[in-house]
């Protein structure tokens, strides 16, 4: 048995509670991941031509304002 077909039995055996409470564990540790992997990438500078292309935008007035 794998690691992963272990951690699914071990789900199924999990209560709905703490299936719900694994569910936003998991959410939030995804999230979290994704925002670690925008400061990365803006870091980096390959964020940089969004920038560019909203200051283009502007200058032309096609830029809208949220």
């Amino acid at each position: 048995m794998t690691q992963l077909e272990h951690i699914q039995t071990e789900i199924v055996s999990l209560s709905k509670h703490d299936i719900i409470k694994l569910k936003d564990w998991i959410d939030a540790k995804d999230w979290d991941d994704w925002d670690k992997q925008i400061e990365a990438d803006s870091a980096a500078g390959k964020l940089d031509f969004l920038k560019r292309e909203a200051l283009a935008a502007k200058s032309k007035g096609t830029l809208k304002e949220l």
